[in-house]
């Protein structure tokens, strides 16, 4: 009977540790189909490499590595932009823990100057049909052109720099030094012969089936890329991001320094507004944070600097005119010299620069005509609105004696005798003392 108990305690044990694994089985199988396959992450980098955008692309590597995800995908439209910024793309695309895919997209995007370094940079580099990758040539950024010196030692910095990344990832390393030296730029079909490219895909969902089964290689790690069929997570910018990137346009930057000029010059022109001079520094700063990602010629800034300056003065000096005809003049010529032109298509669209310089010139001649006005305006309180008052002689003036003025009895000193009863015109007001004079 014992054995029996023990042989049955055996058997319902057995049954419970069978029980407690198929369970333990069928939540982790369970677990694993919620789960899924792993999503590729997508972003949009349009527009110029600035601070801003780097940043975004940035957060975006760190996310996808947070939650793990089978790649990020960058989808690149670029004219170029800042050196620094570039580089900070760069190393964060190849330090990354995540298959990082540049694509050129959509039709009609470049990949040019600073966008050729990011592309080839990437694990994956695809492009789509009727784009095109090139045009790396450095230009310089602020302060005119570099000498020949300067622009030798940049060039080769470049070409190092270039040639390093492209034999990094295998791709055709002396394709990317004429790109450098010679700015040449190719279309993407060329791109994918000459081995710039691995990809050329119609679309992202192409894109994915067509780099499916892929090997890279991230962070000294072999992997092979499962990227078809599976979900698509786009991150967006955000509005900080979005904030920094549409600043960064040479046509906002040179709005928002007009804004900043105009309010500072009507709160020097009506001290004691305060709105529109806090709201023009405020973007001026936007304009300045803008300036360092575009190619600025500081002779127009200071052209600009210049006409705020005739501005101020048309108030202060009395010149018919002529100074508010200088200040449009030196205005029109430092908005059409801001930004040096050729570069990247970074420069102000004329029809935004026209507009923009006639309204402010409008802007600033008005508030000089108002202030101009007010200057000649007769007083109408305190002692200088006295002068040319006419009231009535209340005693005899000889030289002194009391006058009836505005309804007050005033001191007064006179020139000539005037007899009591007398009209009389305020000349001068010292100390609370008229000197006056008689009417005729």
């Amino acid at each position: 009977m014992l054995l029996n108990v023990k042989e049955t305690m055996k058997r319902h044990l057995k049954f419970a540790l069978l029980a407690l694994l198929a369970f333990v089985a069928l939540g982790a199988g369970s677990g694993l189909n919620a789960a899924g396959p792993r999503a590729v992450y997508v972003i949009k980098a349009v527009g110029s490499i600035n601070p801003g955008l780097a940043e975004f692309i940035v957060d975006s590597i760190r996310l996808a590595e947070t939650e793990k995800a089978e790649a990020l995908v960058i989808e690149l439209d670029t004219p170029g932009g800042l050196d620094s910024s570039m580089r900070q793309i760069v190393q964060a695309v190849s330090n990354s823990k995540v298959p990082v895919v540049v694509y050129v997209y959509p039709r009609g995007a470049r990949a040019a100057s600073a966008g050729v370094f990011i592309t080839v940079a990437a694990d994956v580099a695809a492009m789509a049909p009727n784009t095109n990758i090139g045009a790396a040539h450095p230009v310089s950024i602020g302060m005119g052109k570099m000498d020949k010196a300067m622009e030798k030692k940049v060039v080769n910095d470049f070409v190092a720099y270039g040639r390093a990344l492209a034999e990094e990832r295998g791709r055709n390393a002396d394709w990317m030094e004429k790109a450098i030296r010679q700015s040449v730029s190719i279309p993407a079909s060329e791109a994918l012969k000459l081995k710039v490219i691995e990809v050329v895909a119609d679309n992202l969902e192409d894109l994915l089936t067509k780099i499916n089964g892929r090997r890279v290689e991230v962070g000294g790690k072999k992997l092979v890329l499962h990227t078809a069929g599976v979900p698509v997570r786009e991150i967006p910018e955000g509005m900080r991001f979005r904030l920094l990137r549409y600043i960064a346009d040479p046509n906002i930057a040179f709005i928002l320094m007009m804004i900043g000029l105009a309010g500072i010059y009507f709160e020097l022109a009506h001290p004691g507004v305060v709105l529109p001079g806090v709201l023009g520094a405020i973007c001026l700063l936007l304009a300045f944070f803008a300036f360092q990602t575009l190619p600025i010629n500081y002779i127009g800034i200071l052209l600009i600097i210049l006409a705020f300056i005739f501005f101020i003065l048309e108030f202060k000096i009395t010149s018919y005119g002529l100074l508010s005809l200088a200040g449009i003049v030196s205005l029109f010529l430092g908005a059409v010299m801001l930004f040096r032109g050729g570069e990247g298509g970074m420069d102000i669209s004329w029809s935004v620069l026209v507009p923009t310089v006639i309204i402010f010139s409008l802007f600033f001649v008005m508030v000089a005509g108002f202030v101009f006005r007010s200057h000649l305006r007769r007083a109408m309180t305190g002692a200088p609105a006295m002068v040319g008052e006419r009231g009535v002689a209340y005693t005899r003036l000889d030289p002194e004696g009391q006058v009836f003025v505005h309804g007050e009895y005033w001191h007064a000193v006179s020139e000539e005798p005037i007899a009591k009863g007398e009209t009389v015109e305020v000349v001068e007001v010292v100390n609370l003392k008229l000197r006056v004079r008689r009417v005729q």
